[in-house]
């Protein structure tokens, strides 16, 4: 088969993120200054980079903060209208200490402030696949496992 027969491929765009806790078991978010919604610290993947290595690097750069990331949680399946397919890994980052917290810093002006949202709160913080995605994250991080989902649902 020549590269003329080959059937058309899906080259979606990857993003990574990271979940991070505090002791009360609400996630972080971010405000981008680009969006007008809260999101999870991350970013998308270079050419050549792994999702986790994106994650990593995101963290460092938006966050100034260098964490062991854990397991994935869940990989979505999450096309937008007008951005084409979409893959969207969420990495656990974790329970954030007190000396973290202090230590987190907006590096390159992406960000523009951070807080604690109760997973009952995040549609009041983004969009509706976004609460469905970390939430779907927060069973799996609780069941001690991973999940596919789709726009931001497990299957």
């Amino acid at each position: 088969m020549t590269a003329n027969e080959m059937p058309p491929m899906a080259t979606p765009r990857v993003a990574a993120g990271a979940l991070f806790f505090d002791d009360e078991g609400r996630v972080l978010l971010v405000r981008p200054s680009y969006k007008n919604h809260w999101d999870i610290p991350g970013g998308y993947v270079e050419p050549g980079e792994s999702p986790r290595a994106a994650c990593q690097r995101e963290i460092e750069e938006e966050l100034g903060l260098k964490p062991a990331l854990g397991p994935m949680l869940v990989v979505d399946w999450a096309p937008a209208e007008h951005e084409g397919d979409k893959l969207l890994f969420v990495f656990d980052g974790g329970t954030l200490t007190a000396d973290q917290e202090r230590a987190i810093h907006f590096e390159d002006g992406e960000l523009t402030e951070w807080r604690y949202v109760a997973a009952r709160s995040l549609e009041q913080h983004g969009p509706s696949r976004l609460a469905r995605r970390i939430r779907t994250a927060i069973a799996a991080r609780i069941a001690g496992g991973s999940a596919y989902a789709e726009h931001g649902t497990a299957t």
